[in-house]
Protein backbone atom coordinates (compact mmCIF):
# COMPACT_ATOMS: atom_id res chain seq x y z
CA UNK A 1 0.00 0.00 0.00
CA UNK A 2 1.19 3.44 -0.81
CA UNK A 3 1.03 6.53 1.30
CA UNK A 4 -1.52 8.12 -0.99
CA UNK A 5 -3.96 5.21 -0.61
CA UNK A 6 -6.94 6.54 1.39
CA UNK A 7 -7.72 3.12 2.84
CA UNK A 8 -4.29 2.88 4.46
CA UNK A 9 -4.71 6.04 6.54
CA UNK A 10 -5.83 5.43 10.11
CA UNK A 11 -9.27 6.68 10.94
CA UNK A 12 -9.77 8.75 14.04
CA UNK A 13 -12.91 7.88 15.91
CA UNK A 14 -14.16 10.55 18.28
CA UNK A 15 -16.11 9.18 21.21
CA UNK A 16 -18.08 12.03 22.72
CA UNK A 17 -19.31 9.96 25.71
CA UNK A 18 -15.91 8.87 27.05
CA UNK A 19 -15.95 11.21 30.07
CA UNK A 20 -19.24 9.89 31.38
CA UNK A 21 -18.10 6.27 30.94
CA UNK A 22 -14.82 6.93 32.79
CA UNK A 23 -16.75 8.60 35.61
CA UNK A 24 -19.13 5.63 35.84
CA UNK A 25 -16.19 3.21 35.95
CA UNK A 26 -14.55 5.23 38.75
CA UNK A 27 -17.76 5.19 40.78
CA UNK A 28 -18.20 1.44 40.27
CA UNK A 29 -14.58 0.80 41.28
CA UNK A 30 -15.02 3.01 44.35
CA UNK A 31 -18.10 1.06 45.46
CA UNK A 32 -16.29 -2.25 45.00
CA UNK A 33 -13.23 -1.03 46.94
CA UNK A 34 -15.37 0.37 49.73
CA UNK A 35 -17.26 -2.89 50.17
CA UNK A 36 -14.05 -4.94 50.31
CA UNK A 37 -12.21 -2.69 52.77
CA UNK A 38 -12.15 -3.75 56.42
CA UNK A 39 -14.45 -1.78 58.65
CA UNK A 40 -12.47 1.01 60.20
CA UNK A 41 -13.39 4.08 62.13
CA UNK A 42 -15.79 6.23 60.17
CA UNK A 43 -18.54 8.66 60.93
CA UNK A 44 -21.23 6.04 60.36
CA UNK A 45 -19.41 3.53 62.59
CA UNK A 46 -19.14 6.15 65.33
CA UNK A 47 -22.82 6.98 65.25
CA UNK A 48 -24.07 3.39 65.17
CA UNK A 49 -21.63 1.90 67.70
CA UNK A 50 -22.59 1.58 71.33
CA UNK A 51 -21.20 4.36 73.48
CA UNK A 52 -18.21 3.58 75.65
CA UNK A 53 -18.89 3.19 79.35
CA UNK A 54 -18.14 6.16 81.58
CA UNK A 55 -14.66 6.24 83.07
CA UNK A 56 -14.82 4.96 86.63
CA UNK A 57 -12.71 3.39 89.33
CA UNK A 58 -14.68 0.15 88.96
CA UNK A 59 -13.97 0.02 85.22
CA UNK A 60 -10.24 0.54 85.83
CA UNK A 61 -10.18 -2.27 88.39
CA UNK A 62 -12.18 -4.56 86.09
CA UNK A 63 -9.77 -3.91 83.24
CA UNK A 64 -6.74 -4.82 85.35
CA UNK A 65 -8.52 -7.89 86.76
CA UNK A 66 -9.30 -9.11 83.23
CA UNK A 67 -5.65 -8.70 82.27
CA UNK A 68 -4.50 -10.62 85.35
CA UNK A 69 -6.98 -13.44 84.70
CA UNK A 70 -5.87 -13.64 81.08
CA UNK A 71 -2.23 -13.85 82.17
CA UNK A 72 -3.14 -16.67 84.56
CA UNK A 73 -4.78 -18.60 81.72
CA UNK A 74 -8.29 -18.23 83.14
CA UNK A 75 -9.43 -16.26 80.08
CA UNK A 76 -8.31 -16.90 76.49
CA UNK A 77 -5.55 -14.69 75.19
CA UNK A 78 -7.22 -12.37 72.65
CA UNK A 79 -4.30 -12.55 70.24
CA UNK A 80 -3.57 -16.29 70.34
CA UNK A 81 -7.20 -17.35 70.87
CA UNK A 82 -6.43 -19.82 73.65
CA UNK A 83 -5.32 -19.70 77.27
CA UNK A 84 -1.68 -18.81 77.85
CA UNK A 85 -0.19 -18.85 81.35
CA UNK A 86 2.19 -15.96 82.04
CA UNK A 87 2.81 -15.86 85.80
CA UNK A 88 5.21 -12.93 85.53
CA UNK A 89 2.57 -10.84 83.79
CA UNK A 90 -0.17 -11.97 86.17
CA UNK A 91 1.99 -10.96 89.14
CA UNK A 92 2.62 -7.60 87.48
CA UNK A 93 -1.12 -6.86 87.21
CA UNK A 94 -1.75 -8.03 90.78
CA UNK A 95 1.10 -5.80 91.97
CA UNK A 96 -0.40 -2.87 90.03
CA UNK A 97 -3.69 -3.38 91.83
CA UNK A 98 -1.86 -3.61 95.17
CA UNK A 99 -0.03 -0.35 94.47
CA UNK A 100 -3.34 1.26 93.50
CA UNK A 101 -4.82 0.10 96.80
CA UNK A 102 -1.94 1.67 98.76
CA UNK A 103 -1.96 4.95 96.83
CA UNK A 104 -5.73 5.42 97.11
CA UNK A 105 -6.07 4.39 100.76
CA UNK A 106 -8.42 6.83 102.49
CA UNK A 107 -9.64 8.32 99.19
CA UNK A 108 -12.05 5.59 98.11
CA UNK A 109 -15.68 5.07 98.98
CA UNK A 110 -16.47 2.10 101.19
CA UNK A 111 -17.76 0.17 98.14
CA UNK A 112 -14.68 0.94 96.05
CA UNK A 113 -12.29 -0.03 98.85
CA UNK A 114 -14.26 -3.23 99.51
CA UNK A 115 -14.27 -4.15 95.83
CA UNK A 116 -10.53 -3.61 95.50
CA UNK A 117 -9.79 -5.58 98.67
CA UNK A 118 -11.99 -8.50 97.55
CA UNK A 119 -10.57 -8.52 94.02
CA UNK A 120 -6.99 -8.52 95.28
CA UNK A 121 -7.72 -11.38 97.68
CA UNK A 122 -9.36 -13.47 94.94
CA UNK A 123 -6.59 -12.77 92.42
CA UNK A 124 -3.86 -13.66 94.91
CA UNK A 125 -5.57 -16.95 95.78
CA UNK A 126 -6.08 -17.74 92.09
CA UNK A 127 -2.44 -16.88 91.39
CA UNK A 128 -1.20 -19.32 94.05
CA UNK A 129 -3.52 -22.05 92.75
CA UNK A 130 -2.48 -21.43 89.15
CA UNK A 131 1.22 -21.62 90.02
CA UNK A 132 0.67 -24.99 91.70
CA UNK A 133 -1.44 -26.39 88.82
CA UNK A 134 0.68 -25.23 85.88
CA UNK A 135 3.97 -27.04 85.21
CA UNK A 136 6.84 -24.70 84.32
CA UNK A 137 7.10 -26.14 80.79
CA UNK A 138 3.48 -25.06 80.02
CA UNK A 139 4.08 -21.46 81.02
CA UNK A 140 4.82 -18.88 78.36
CA UNK A 141 7.84 -16.75 79.00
Amino acid sequence: MSESDPQAEPKIVVDEDWKSRVQAEKEAAGKTAASSEPAGPSKTAETTAEPLPAASFELLISTLVAQALTAMGKLPDPIQGHAVVRPDLAKHYIDLLGMLEQKTKGNLTRDEAGMLDEVLHQLRMTFVTTRRETPPDKQAT
